[in-house]
């Protein structure tokens, strides 16, 4: 009997012994396995243009660089959890236990924007450098993208540095706590590439037989000479026509003014009477010209055009002016060369530059039956004045 009881006695402090390592190992696996959250994905900063300035502006530039930071980001959420509040917080590492604010960052008057796929959030912007979206919490489903915008931010000073921003997800409302979700993107500021560049005061005019366009714009280097025919030989029973045209931008402030002036047709001694204001007879001695499409002249060509492309009081502003302006009805003061008719000007929608228009002048010319025969020439100038 005495044997036997001294055997139980040796095996139950094995049996003790045993239970309290597997105890001690069953502690360990629940209390050493550390938690930590799930990765944040498809991730990304975009700097985006303030009211002012481009969004890589550093803040060196001026002191109201404010510029807006667009995030956009891929929730794991693999635990189902309600998310409160979203961190953003601007580092000068993408990782660490320490976050040190890069210089010159300023997110203390930062605004809530746009944001989606989860939504219903306001910013606390208390603390510089770390400022965070709150709501009543509430449920994510997991892999929802969303995207926030945080405006009127100022960048870390320096050119060209990168920064960095930790975006951590809590199920609190004030990112107290455990995050749930956690990931890191980058950004940059960028030196400002300064383009100066100078307008002078321009003026583009030029006359010619005709003048065409390139790539729909009145081109000057397209007009041609300036020698013209009329269509037909004069005739007291019929008007003889021909056209010019020529082509005017400026981008001066009270706009320009066209005039033209010198002699009547002559041929020796002999001359076509320049006309009074009105419309073409037959068998009368007659030299006058309008900027107008007209209707009654034979020649589709000699009828004239209308000024092209038509003025809008914007940026086309160039129209014939009174006495050059009507249909079927011609003017010419054969003056001397100090005397100016004017023509054309870009009074349309008051003063203001204009783009480049092209006038189509018509001629005409009638004599009576007594016109001396001969070859009747003019050289006729046109002036374009711009008043910048």
């Amino acid at each position: 009997m005495k044997k036997t009881l001294n055997k139980i006695y040796k095996i139950v402090p094995v049996l003790l012994v045993t239970s309290v390592l597997l105890l001690s190992l069953l502690f360990g696996v629940f209390t050493t396995k550390p938690a930590h959250a799930a990765q944040i994905t498809v991730r990304s900063l975009t700097l985006q243009a303030g009211t002012t300035y481009g969004g890589s502006t550093p803040s060196s530039v001026s002191g109201s660089a404010y510029v807006n930071h667009f995030f956009q980001f891929t929730l794991p959420n693999t635990l189902g959890g309600n998310v409160g509040s979203i961190l953003f917080e601007y580092c000068t590492l993408a990782a660490g236990l320490t976050c040190t604010h890069p210089t010159g960052l300023d997110t203390s008057t930062a605004t809530y924007g746009l944001d989606s796929g989860a939504t219903g959030f306001t910013i606390v912007n208390g603390t510089n450098g770390a400022p965070y979206i709150t709501r009543t919490a509430a449920a994510i489903t997991a892999g929802t993208t969303v995207s926030y915008h945080l405006n009127h931010i100022l960048n870390p000073a320096a050119a060209n540095e990168t920064f960095f921003v930790r975006i951590s997800t809590f199920a609190s409302t004030n990112t107290s706590g455990s995050a749930i979700d956690t990931g890191s993107v980058a950004a940059s500021t960028a030196e400002p590439i300064v383009l100066t560049g100078t307008m002078p005061e321009s003026l583009v005019f030029c006359t010619g037989a005709t003048v065409s366009t390139t790539v729909g714009v009145p081109d000057c280097a397209t007009a041609t000479p300036g020698s013209i025919l009329f269509n037909q030989l004069f005739s007291p029973t019929d008007t003889a026509t021909a056209v010019s045209q020529m082509a005017a931008s400026t981008n001066a402030g009270a706009g320009y003014a066209i005039t033209v002036n010198g002699p009547t047709l002559t041929s020796g001694g002999n001359t076509v009477t320049g006309m009074a204001y009105g419309l073409g007879t037959h068998g009368v001695s007659q030299f006058g010209l309008n900027l107008k499409a007209n209707t009654t002249l034979t020649s589709t060509v000699a009828a004239g055009i209308e000024v092209a492309p038509a003025s809008n009081g914007t940026n086309y502003r160039g129209q014939a002016v009174t006495n050059f302006n009507t249909v079927d009805h011609f003017k010419y003061d054969a003056t001397t060369s100090t005397t100016l008719n004017p023509v054309a000007d870009s009074a349309s929608g008051g003063a203001g530059g204009t783009d480049a228009q092209i006038y189509t002048v018509t001629y005409i010319v009638n004599v009576p039956g007594s016109q001396p025969a001969g070859t009747y020439t003019t050289t006729l100038t046109y002036i374009c004045t711009p008043t910048f």
